[in-house]
This record gives C-alpha cells, structure tokens and sequence, in this order.
C-alpha cells in the first residue's frame, strides 16, 4: 500500500509462517503457504489471542492492540521508503511488549512511518502468546523432535527473522543489516534472542528497552514448565494432547490474576542454558547492544508506603546494610517515603543496568550503549505516572502526534534526537552522529549512561555510597564487580 504521497510504503498483514491452529498448535512454526496472483497488503493481520485489557494506567488506546485477534496471528508489517529492491537500507525489526501475555505489531505507537522517512525499513510482528505461546508439556516434549517443548512465540520471531532474510531484500532492506529491537518482553524478547543458538546470523545489532538488569531474563528449566503445563491441562480438565487441540482457541485466554503465567523456559533447543550463563560463557550471539529504561518503570502499580513499612522492608531486604539504606533514603514520615521510594527505585534500576553491561563487558567484543529516560509525557490529568514504563517509544518512533497531548518544542527536539539515535545504531552500531549530544559507549572503565530529557547529557552512577547498599542484594556477598 503506498501513503498517498508516495514516499512511503506500508505493508500489512504478510504471512511469515503458516497459520498454527489445529495440529500445528504447539508446534514450531511451519513455512506459509504460497499465493499466486496479488494479494492485498493493506490491513493488519489478527492479533494473538489474548484477553482484551482495554486502555489502562498510563498505557491509553495508542498502546494497546485495538485489532480482532485469532490463533492465525502469524503476521509482520512492513515500512519502507525505499524506491526499489535491492536499496540495501538496514532494517530495524520491533517486537512488541505486553508480558508475553499481550500486545500486538498493530499497536499505533509501533508505527514506522517516521523512521523508515528516515532511512530504515521497519518491521513489526507478532507471535503467539500466553498458553498458546509458552505451554509446555511432556508429551510435547516427547514428539517434538528436539527433546523440548513451550518457547513457540520465540521460535516464531526466528521463524520472523528467518522469512526477513530471505524476502527483505524485495522491500529495500539488507538482510545483511538487521536490528532486533524491543521494550519490556519485547527487550526480553531480544536477550533471548541473542542468547539462542537458533538465532545465530539472523541480526547484527540488538536494542532492548527496559529489559536489562542482573537478575532479569530468569528461566524456567523445561522440567518445571512441563509440571505447571500438567497442572494447567488438569485444570482443563483434559489430559490428551488431540482433546488440548481441539479446545476453542479462546479456552486459553489468560489474564494478569490468572495463577497460570505463561513465558520462557529453558527448552534445551531454543535456549540451552540461562542467559546470564550464555553471556558468561561467551555462546551468545554478540553483537553491539543499546539498552536503557525510564525513570519511572514502576508507576503504573505504585506500592504507596507507610514510613513504618518503608523501614521494615528494608530491613528485610538489606539486613546489615538496611541502617545506611535508610540514611540514604529516610522514612521519617509517609510523605518523605514517597519520595524515597521513587528515588531509591531509580537508582536501583540504574544500578542494576550498570552491573548488566559491566558482566556482558567480561565477555562481548562488541559495544554497548546505555540511557535513562528521564523526560515524562506531558500529562496535566496524570503528573503521577512521570516518565512511565513505555513511554519513550513514542519519541523513539517519533510518533507524538498519535497520542493527544500538550506537545512542546522540547518533546519535538527530544523525539527526534532520539529517533535519530536509533536509526543511526541500526544504520551503524553507533547511535552517534552530526548535530547529536555525544553519547559514549559503556565501559567499566566508564560507567556512563545518557540522560535523555530536556537536556540529553551523560549521566554517572549513582554515588558509590548507594552502590554499595544496592550490591549485595543484586549480586550476593560475594559477586565481583568494579563498579
């Protein structure tokens, strides 16, 4: 589909693997079938199954899937600006968040217009999710082939990644220049990624937004996956594998109080190992990696404290340390808990990221770059959600003028500053360029993120007094780190 003044276009709804219903529910994600003749590219193809959450919190209707959604939810779309096959431009390919219960390549903020007027083709996707996605179970394991079972939404971003390599070209891209990116299971989405034999040579840069931390990415061994999938199926009240199949598609649909939350295991075929333990070995797919979060992550679902709780939380979390805690972030009352706990979260976050790229320093060739997001939406009704988990993709995809907002000049600057940076990382594996703030890479050595916000400037740790509170607690007595 070409925009009307034809210096875009946008392809919707391209099948990249065959639909997975029937037999092919739980399965890997089999080749789509060919077509002859056109066939039309205009409309979104269905969402995942999932249950309809509506907007919520911060997340308005520009974050949410608005699509129908269907067990045939093996679609990708295309952004290109491209005036013929073969431009070889680089190509950047989002996956989206949502917990890996929710989400969808159609939500609007996921847009690629601007960006691919800036030089990139962009894709997005979808892939199943919830049970659909990451059921496991023996008797999948058994007929499998592989001696695995669940992680069926990660296969189908390599089943994604694999129909890009072969058809990108078609559409301007180069295959040979491929950027995974993410935010939330998005970003999970794209450790996992970079930590799977399966993945290997698909992509040669990696973006993850809020998902990078020490600790983040834990997985299930298969084992434990299988015992939750025999329970889950008990609850069903079904135990062969055909009767499963045959369930109605929405028989499956999960919510956020659902005691059965479905997500990645460690399969033994998609992903051998933990992450942390393939980074720390060496056996991922290193590739240069720009990863950061928001100022605010958490305030969507604040935990308001009384001051008396603040003080018996931390002793329950810092033992020794928790008198030096609460030196750094007193709780003399409930009003300076408030501010304390956001404090002391941004600096937990911050900190917990620096461990991250400091353990994949030990061990990746390649560079990493970090930032912090510290510019809140401009939202008179709702100044308590701030900087929110989410919301610097809008300025990444330079799309403000989808969500109805008091836009200033600043957030213009900003979006397209970091727009620009995201396109030069994909373009290069630098985000650095003309007319842009320097952003330096990650060293232990150098410990710098880039504060993104009205002014975007290098940012150091937080001071070494929190460090070491923070330490022991994300990395046990006797993790080894310099920072």
């Amino acid at each position: 589909m070409a925009t009307p003044d034809s210096a875009l276009f946008v392809f919707k709804g391209v099948p990249f693997a065959a639909p997975p219903v029937g037999e092919l529910r739980w399965r890997a994600p089999q080749p789509a079938k060919h077509w002859t003749g056109v066939r039309r590219a205009d409309t979104f193809g269905y969402s995942a199954i999932q249950a309809d959450t509506g907007a919520f919190g911060p997340w308005t209707k520009e974050f949410i899937f608005g699509n129908k959604t269907s067990e045939d939810c093996l679609y990708l779309n295309i952004w290109t600006a491209a005036k013929r096959a073969n431009a070889k431009l680089p190509v950047l390919v989002y996956i989206h968040g949502g917990g890996f219960s929710g989400g969808s390549g159609e939500v609007a903020v996921y847009d690629g217009t601007k960006l691919a007027i800036k030089g990139l083709v962009v894709v997005t996707i979808n892939y199943r999710l919830g049970a659909l996605g990451f059921f496991a179970h023996p008797e999948l394991t058994k007929e499998s082939g592989h001696n695995s079972s669940g992680n069926y939404g990660l296969l189908d971003q390599v089943a994604a990644l694999r129909w890009i390599q072969k058809n990108i070209a078609a559409f301007g891209g180069n295959p040979n220049n491929v950027t995974i990116a993410g935010q939330s299971a998005g970003a999970a989405s794209v450790h996992y990624l970079t930590a799977s034999p399966l993945a290997k040579g698909l992509f040669h840069r990696a973006i993850a937004q809020s998902g990078s931390g020490v600790g983040r990415g834990f997985t299930r061994p298969r084992e434990v996956a299988e015992q939750e999938g025999i329970r889950y199926a008990q609850e069903k009240k079904v135990t062969s594998l055909s009767a499963l199949r045959a369930l109605p598609a929405k028989s499956f649909i999960g919510y956020f109080s659902d005691p059965f939350r479905f997500g990645p295991a460690i399969d033994g075929w998609f992903l051998t190992d933990d992450v942390t333990k393939i980074f720390a070995e060496h056996k991922q797919n290193d590739v240069p990696t720009l990863t950061g979060l928001t100022a605010d992550e958490g305030s969507a679902f604040p935990n308001k404290m009384s001051a008396e709780a603040f003080r018996k939380q931390a002793q329950q979390r810092y033992g020794e340390h928790a008198e030096a805690f609460l030196s750094l972030y007193p709780a003399n009352s409930d009003a300076e808990v408030a501010t304390s706990q956001r404090v002391a979260e941004r600096d937990q976050g911050v900190y917990s990221m620096a461990l991250w790229a400091e353990q994949r320093a030990n061990t990746a060739k390649t560079k990493s770059y970090l930032y912090y997001f510290a510019h809140a939406i401009p939202w008179p009704q709702h100044p308590e959600f701030g900087a929110f988990h989410t919301s610097e993709v809008p300025y990444v995809f330079h799309n403000l003028h989808l969500l109805d907002r008091p836009w200033t000049s600043t957030d213009q600057r900003l979006a397209d500053i970091v727009s620009s940076y995201w396109v030069n990382f994909a373009t290069k594996g630098d985000p650095n360029g003309k007319g842009l703030p320097v952003w330096q890479a990650f060293t232990p050595q150098t410990p710098l993120f880039l504060r993104m916000d009205a002014n975007t400037v290098p940012m150091p740790l937080p001071a070494k007094a929190k460090r070491e509170v923070f330490k022991e607690m994300l990395i046990g007595r006797d993790g080894k780190s310099a920072l």
